[in-house]
């Protein structure tokens, strides 16, 4: 009996130590959990409170930019475009619009014209009227400029038809050259098609070593050469630096093939327009600046024209694109352009295929001519130097006649851009709340806010001294011009001798007016004290280990 008690006294003794190490534990974890939860718990405003209305969609934004919504009626020479040869190129650019999943770019336009672009699927327009209709129902006109400017700008850009060779000569030396496979772009691979056009580019050198990749100088001096990325070989370097400029070329064999090359990847150094240079060193003025001044002046002088290039050490590497010669170069939406309807914008602000008008006059038939110019373009493509918010390069299709007109184009035009009407930014701005109302203006006159420090009650002149009365009657003269003479006259200013006696001062008392209301004063700005949060202390408390 006496086993039999001990044992059942030391069952019951490990049966209560246990139990207390389970209730030390549980209460740690506790501890632990109220210690994590106050150390990545958000912090507590006390003020915080809700807004007094929903979180409503704001107006259209762009950035950098002023626009002023429009009726088409009010759109100078709105009726006298033809409408049906932009809406064919709109619908092209619907095309990758309608295949796009997923959250929509982070832009004004966003993913709006998803919406046209589902109507214009399910259309079949033929006409110039009904095509116009199309785009008067389901867009807003807005004016659209940069900030504190009332027009934008264009240029105008076309395809170069290039002699070549696919061999070396003694003729083409000039290397149109691939992307290299050492090029890395963060967050694309060699597989990506059409890399950014800015953005830092790296060299890789070993496995992780990334430094800048070479810039054209070392580029044209062989940094790359004899690595099986020649694509084709040119002439001179100056076809080269064209075809960069333009992002493709058409390059002509003498068996009479014809190879399409077309923009891939950058090295990663910004454009520097060579043509800003010449005129900038007073060679070319700026009046008579075009592509074709520029290739005249580099083939009439090589070494010249050799460091003129070498200023703009962006590099461009093309890719062959799989066209005939009655296709049109693709743009960096991923289709093909339109001659005298696609544009190229600035990406980082504007959504491809949004249709903008542009009117204004341009050198279109000859250098000196004022072609009236208003036409509903599409943006299907973009370039380096396509910078804000009403900047376009005008496409002019391939070949020498494109080249002369695209390149005499440096003009200011007026540009409006077509939003779809479910961002319409007027019916959005009925519904953001308003401001209270003004007070009347007997509120105001018995209240007046002012500022206590400027608006101090005057005191009497009796009170003030000579320097101060001196200064407000000083003050004061710039009024009353009699007054002035006789302030002269008191200090022997010279042209007080000639001015007429002033006035005696009068004598008579001056019946005070009605008494008014002190101006209340404006309350003291609320100082700004950073609130500190004040950890939190804790308890130790010691656990006994039971033996």
């Amino acid at each position: 009996m006496a086993l039999e008690a001990l044992t059942r006294h030391l069952s019951y003794g490990r049966l209560a130590v246990a139990s207390c190490a389970l209730a030390v534990v549980c209460s740690t974890a506790a501890i632990a959990a109220q210690h994590y939860r106050s150390r990545h718990a958000a912090p507590r405003h006390e003020h915080s409170r809700a807004l007094p209305y929903p979180n409503l969609e704001l107006p259209l934004q762009v950035g950098g930019s002023q626009y002023q919504p429009l009726a088409f009626a009010n759109v100078p020479g709105w009726s006298d475009d033809d409408q049906l040869a932009a809406y064919k190129a709109f619908r092209t650019s619907c095309k990758p619009i309608a295949a796009q999943h997923g959250q929509a770019e982070a832009k004004a336009l966003g993913g709006s014209l998803r919406d046209p672009c589902r109507i214009a699927k399910g259309l079949e327009i033929s006409d110039r009227a009904r095509a116009k209709d199309f785009f008067e129902q389901n867009f807003v006109p807005l004016r659209i400029s940069r900030l504190g400017e009332d027009a934008g700008f264009v240029t105008g850009y076309y395809e170069p038809v290039l002699d070549g060779s696919r061999t070396r000569t003694d003729v083409y030396n000039v290397p149109v050259y691939r992307r290299p496979s050492n090029l890395f772009v963060r967050g694309k691979t060699q597989a990506s098609v059409g890399l950014p056009n800015s953005g830092p580019v790296y060299r890789k050198i070993g496995r992780r070593k990334l430094v800048p990749y070479y810039d054209r100088a070392q580029i044209e001096d062989g940094a790359i050469a004899g690595r099986g990325l020649e694509l084709a070989w040119l002439k001179s370097q100056t076809d080269l630096l064209f075809a960069q400029i333009q992002g493709s070329a058409r390059i002509k064999f003498d068996d009479g093939t014809t190879l399409r090359i077309n923009y891939d990847a950058h090295n990663g150094y910004p454009y520097t327009a060579v043509g800003r240079i010449l005129i900038d060193r007073g060679i070319i003025p700026k009046d008579q600046m075009s592509m074709q001044k520029i290739r005249e002046w580099m083939e009439h002088n090589p070494d010249g024209a050799n460091e003129l290039r070498r200023q703009n050490r962006a590099y461009v590497f093309f890719r062959e694109v799989p066209l005939s010669d009655k296709d049109e170069a693709v743009g960096a939406q991923g289709v093909p352009l339109t001659a005298g309807r696609s544009i190229a914008v600035d990406k980082a602000l504007h959504v491809y295929g949004t249709p903008f008008f542009i009117t204004g006059e341009l050198p279109i038939e000859s250098e000196l001519s004022r072609t009236p110019f208003h036409r509903l373009m599409i943006a299907q493509d973009t370039g380096s130097a396509i910078v804000g918010p009403a900047r376009a390069d005008l496409y002019f299709g391939a070949g020498a006649d494109a080249g002369k007109v695209s390149g005499r184009l440096r003009h200011n035009m007026q540009f409006v851009m077509l939003v779809p009407k479910g961002l319409d930014p007027v019916a959005r701005g009925r519904k953001l709340p308003v401001p209270d109302e003004r007070p009347s203006a007997k509120i105001a006159k018995l209240f007046p806010q002012t500022d206590p420090d400027k608006d101090k009650p005057a005191a009497k002149s009796a009170d003030l001294p000579t320097a101060t009365v001196a200064r407000s009657t000083a003050k004061d003269s710039a009024k009353d011009p009699a007054r002035e003479t006789a302030g002269n006259a008191a200090k022997g200013h010279p042209a007080a001798k000639d001015a007429a006696p002033a006035a005696p001062a009068a004598t008579t008392p001056v019946a005070q007016a009605a008494p008014v209301a002190e101006p209340v004063p404006l309350p003291a700005a609320r100082p700004d004290i950073p609130q500190v949060q004040e950890k939190r202390r804790y308890r130790r408390t010691r656990h006994h280990r039971y033996r």
